[in-house]
């Protein structure tokens, strides 16, 4: 049996340097791509005919829409609808990129620390740019609220720092943590069902249970990463 932390290798398909960087293409980068053009491939079928009155298949992004739009409403409140496009594309992208890496011989990109990091590090970049939209310089009083005397500064406003970066550190552990860990668990049954023959039947019954589960852990990651993402994105727009 191969190593189960062997799913999660880097492999370039197509091999490119930039002076001295590896760009290659690899199986993330295609990963990543068909989750986006599958995406994009099946909102423009399901709302290929959109009527007032949806059929079936209109039905489900609108329902995916009414969804995001309320939870931003709720977590963000009604200024935060203006950046509810944002939101949408997130959720989407980690909740197909999950969904994907479950088929087999996909990869599932979010299990990496670089593809996870970089959308939480976009993320907070969208945070700060908001804030500072809205609320100009004044944004800065985020690292030294008021009412804390200022011989406090050199203690709060490190913290403060500190908290405000540590936010895309732990949007991505909880994500890449989960992702890793319930695919090495399919792995590791996957090879039981295979040495142990026809044996194997009881852990196929425990390897479609876990899958059945992992369609709901990578829906609901998902579903966190979106509601810390609309929280932060709050505390830019109305935090004291």
């Amino acid at each position: 049996m191969s190593s189960p932390l062997e799913q999660f290798e880097i492999k370039p398909l197509i091999p490119l340097e930039f002076h001295g960087y590896n760009i290659s293409f690899s199986n993330s980068a295609l990963a990543m791509t068909i989750t986006s053009v599958f995406i994009v491939i099946l909102f423009a079928v399901l709302l290929r005919k959109r009527t007032i009155i949806p059929n079936l298949s209109q039905s489900v992004p609108e329902a995916l829409y009414e969804f995001i739009y309320n939870l931003v409403k709720t977590n963000v409140g009604k200024q935060g609808l203006k950046y509810f496009s944002f939101i949408f594309c997130l959720f989407l992208y980690i909740a197909f990129g999950n969904l994907f890496g479950l088929f087999p011989y996909s990869f599932t990109f979010t299990s990496h620390i670089a593809a996870v990091g970089f959308l939480s590090v976009l993320a907070l970049l969208f945070k700060i740019c908001v804030g500072i939209y809205n609320r100009k310089w004044g944004y800065l009083r985020t690292f030294l609220p008021k009412g804390i005397p200022y011989a406090l500064a050199p203690l709060v406003v490190p913290i403060e720092a500190i908290s405000l970066l540590s936010k895309p550190f732990s949007l991505t552990v909880r994500l890449v943590a989960n992702m890793t860990v319930g695919h090495i668990m399919l792995k590791i049954l996957g090879g039981f069902v295979v040495a142990l023959g026809i044996f194997g039947v009881v852990p196929l019954l425990f390897q479609s249970l876990i899958i059945i589960f992992e369609m709901f852990i990578a829906v609901l990651q998902a579903f966190i990463y979106t509601v810390l993402s609309c929280i932060y994105l709050g505390d830019a727009l109305h935090s004291h």
